[in-house]
C-alpha cells in the first residue's frame, strides 16, 4: 500500500506540475518514479529501512527523502504545498478520466468549473462546445470519464482491496489475544471492485486488539471504537470495519457478513421452512431457542440441508439449486495451475529480463509460462518487429535449454489491426508455439465493426488466445462495443480460448462474461499480463473471476501439461 501512495502521490505532483508549466523533464522524472513504484517487486518500507530507495530507477536523493516522508508521516509537504497554489477544482478536474492538464486548465479559464458537478452540467447543457478542440464526442467522452470517476471514488478495485486486506491482517494476526481472524463481504466472494473491508476476529481480550486496530499506521479517521466493534477509515478513504465474535457464533457471521445480501435471505428462508432460524449468532430452534450450529461454516449449511458453498459462489446465481441437488462444481484452485500466459519481458514493455521472469515464474512451481512481447505495429510498447522477435526465439531456445524441465512457450502479444488482420504475417505466426491477439487501437469502432474485427482473428489457425477481450479498464476506460455473445460463439467453435486477464484494472473477461463465455462452451485462460514480478501474483485476482463464474480446472488452458496443450495448439492449425 506504501508503494502505492508514494506512486499516486508522485504522478499527482507531475500532474500539478504540468498546470504550472514546468519544465517537462522534471515532470516526466516524476511520472517515471511514479510508474517504477508501482512496478517495484519488493517492500518499499524495507528498502527504506537498508537505505537502498535510490536503487529503485528513477529515484534519486530528493524523491528518496519524499517516500520517507510518506512511509513516516503518511503525508508529503511538497504535494501539499503545490495544491495550495493551484484552485482545488482544477485539480478535481484532472482526476476525471480522459481529461488531461491542458484540457482542464482550458475548461477552468473559461467556465471557473467550481465542481465536478458544475463540469457535469456544463456539458450536458452543451456549454463547452465552443471551446477549441470540443465537439460532440469529446462532451461524451468526458460525461463517460465523470461516471467512471464517481464509480472509482465509491469502490476501489480488487487487487487494492486484497493489498489492503491482508496489510490489516499482517498487522494483528500475531497478537496473542485473537484466536481466530478472516475478512468477510464483498472481498471474501473475490468481487471486481469492493466497497469497504470487514474483518472478523474471536478473542480471549477484546478491547485490547481494538486499541491495537484504531491505532493501525494506516488509520486516517477513527469512526467507532468499542469492545465488540471499531471502524477507522484509512488515509485513502476506505472504511474498515473489526468485529469480535464468540468462538461459537464464528462460523454463522462469517456466512451472514460475507453475503451476499440475495444469498443470506435464500439461507433464511430454507432455515424458516426447518422451523431453523439463522442469524449472525448461530442456527436456532425457533421452538426452543437451542443453537444447534454456529461455530464453523460447514455446521450452518450442513444445518440446513447443504454442503458448504463457496465464498465466490453467494450471490443467489443458482448455486443454492445446485447445492439442494449435489451439482456444486469442483471450483478451480492455485493448485490446479501448470502455468501462467500473457508475460512480457524488457523485449518490449516488460521490466525484466526473459531468464529472471522465468525463474520467477518456475519458483511459484509452475511447470511452463507464455512469453508474449509486443508486436510491431505498438511501438510506444517497444513492439517487436519481425527481425527481433526471430531473434528473441533464439534467446528462449537457448534459455530452455538451461530451465529444463521448467519450458518457456515462445509466443507474442500480436494486434489486431482495425481491419482485423494480424500484426505479423501468417508464416511468423507459424513459428510461435502460441499467439496471443489483442486490440490496442481504434478503440471506438462501431459494435458491427469491433465484432467483426475480432472474429476474424479468432478465425485465425494461429490465434490461440484472445487477451482482454472487452478492453475496459477499471476506473479508466469502458469496454469497446462488440457482440460479446458472438465473439464467445466463434471461440468456442474455432478453438480458440478467451483470456481473464488477472491485472487488477482489467479483470477482462469479468465473472459474468466468463459465465456467459463458458456456457457458450468456449475454453478459458487465466493470464497475468505481468510486466513486473510482483504482477505475478495477480493470479489469484483472476482466478477469483474464474471461481465466482463456476469454472472448473477443466474449463481451463492453464490446467493443461505441456503436451496436452501444444497438443491443444495443433488440433486448432490443422
Amino acid at each position: 500500500m506504501k508503494k502505492l501512495e508514494a506512486a499516486d502521490s508522485f504522478d499527482q505532483i507531475a500532474d500539478l506540475l504540468e498546470l504550472k508549466g514546468e519544465n517537462p523533464f522534471r515532470i516526466r522524472a516524476y511520472r517515471r518514479a511514479a510508474m517504477n513504484l508501482r512496478n517495484l517487486t519488493e517492500d518499499l518500507e524495507s528498502l527504506a529501512a537498508a537505505g537502498s530507495l535510490e536503487k529503485i530507477p528513477g529515484i534519486g536523493k530528493d524523491l528518496s527523502a519524499k517516500i520517507i516522508e510518506i512511509i513516516s508521516t503518511g503525508r508529503l509537504s511538497f504535494l501539499e504545498r503545490l495544491k495550495k497554489e493551484i484552485p482545488e477544482s482544477l485539480t478535481a478536474l484532472m482526476a476525471v478520466p480522459g481529461i488531461g492538464p491542458k484540457t482542464a486548465k482550458l475548461v477552468y479559464d473559461r467556465f471557473k468549473v467550481k465542481s465536478i458537478e458544475h463540469l457535469e452540467a456544463l456539458v450536458k447543457g452543451g456549454k463547452l462546445q465552443g471551446l477549441p478542440g470540443f465537439k460532440e464526442k469529446k462532451e461524451e467522452n468526458i460525461l463517460r470519464g465523470i461516471r467512471l470517476l464517481k464509480e472509482g471514488q465509491e469502490r476501489m478495485t480488487l487487487g487494492t482491496a486484497t493489498a489492503l486486506g491482508r496489510e490489516i491482517l499482517g498487522a494483528l494476526k500475531d497478537s496473542p489475544e485473537i484466536r481466530r481472524i478472516s475478512v468477510a463481504g464483498s472481498l471474501r466472494r473475490g468481487k471486481e471492485t469492493v466497497r469497504d473491508i470487514d474483518l472478523l476476529i474471536t478473542s480471549r481480550n477484546p478491547k485490547k486488539v481494538m486499541d491495537r486496530f484504531v491505532q493501525l499506521k494506516i488509520a486516517g479517521q477513527i469512526q467507532a471504537h468499542g469492545e465488540t466493534k471499531s471502524s477507522i477509515r484509512t488515509r485513502q478513504g476506505v472504511q474498515v470495519d473489526l468485529r469480535v465474535v464468540e468462538p461459537e457464533a464464528f462460523g454463522a457471521a462469517l456466512v451472514y457478513f460475507t453475503g451476499s445480501k440475495a444469498h443470506n435471505i435464500r439461507i433464511r428462508s430454507l432455515a424458516n421452512r426447518l422451523g431453523l432460524t439463522v442469524n449472525e449468532y448461530g442456527v436456532f430452534r425457533e421452538k426452543s431457542g437451542r443453537r444447534v450450529a454456529g461455530r464453523e461454516e460447514e455446521e450452518v449449511y450442513r444445518a440446513i440441508g447443504l454442503p458448504w458453498i463457496a465464498p465466490e459462489l453467494r450471490e443467489d446465481g443458482g448455486e443454492i439449486e445446485a447445492a439442494q441437488k449435489n451439482r456444486l462444481p469442483r471450483l478451480a484452485e492455485m493448485k490446479d495451475l501448470k502455468g501462467d500466459f500473457h508475460i512480457h519481458s524488457d523485449w518490449s514493455d516488460g521490466q525484466h529480463p526473459i531468464e529472471e521472469v522465468a525463474r520467477a515464474v518456475r519458483a511459484r512451481g509452475y511447470r511452463y509460462m507464455l512469453l508474449s512481447d509486443h508486436s510491431q505495429s505498438l511501438r510506444i510498447a517497444g513492439g517487436l518487429t519481425e527481425k527481433e522477435l526471430l531473434e528473441e526465439m533464439g534467446e528462449v531456445r537457448r534459455l530452455n535449454k538451461r530451465l529444463k524441465p521448467f519450458h518457456i512457450l515462445m509466443g507474442a502479444e500480436v494486434d489486431i489491426l482495425p481491419d482485423g488482420r494480424m500484426d505479423y504475417p501468417d508464416r511468423l505466426l507459424a513459428k510461435l508455439d502460441l499467439v496471443i491477439a489483442a486490440v490496442h487501437s481504434a478503440f471506438k469502432q462501431p459494435r458491427e465493426q469491433m465484432t467483426r474485427r475480432i472474429v476474424k482473428a479468432l478465425s485465425n489457425r494461429y490465434v490461440s488466445i484472445l487477451a482482454h477481450p472487452t478492453g475496459r479498464l477499471l476506473g479508466e476506460r469502458e469496454p469497446y462495443d462488440l457482440d460479446l455473445e458472438e465473439v464467445c460463439r466463434v471461440a468456442s467453435r474455432t478453438g480458440t480460448a478467451l483470456e481473464i486477464n488477472c491485472y487488477t484494472q482489467r479483470l477482462d473477461l469479468n465473472d459474468l462474461q466468463a459465465r456467459q463465455a463458458k456456457g457458450l462452451g468456449a475454453r478459458l485462460a487465466l493470464s497475468t499480463d505481468t510486466h513486473a514480478l510482483d504482477q505475478l501474483n495477480d493470479i489469484e485476482l483472476g482466478l477469483a473471476m474464474a471461481r465466482r463464474a463456476w469454472v472448473t480446472p477443466e474449463d481451463l488452458l492453464n490446467t493443461m501439461g505441456l503436451n496436452e496443450l501444444l497438443n491443444w495448439v495443433k488440433r486448432k492449425r490443422g
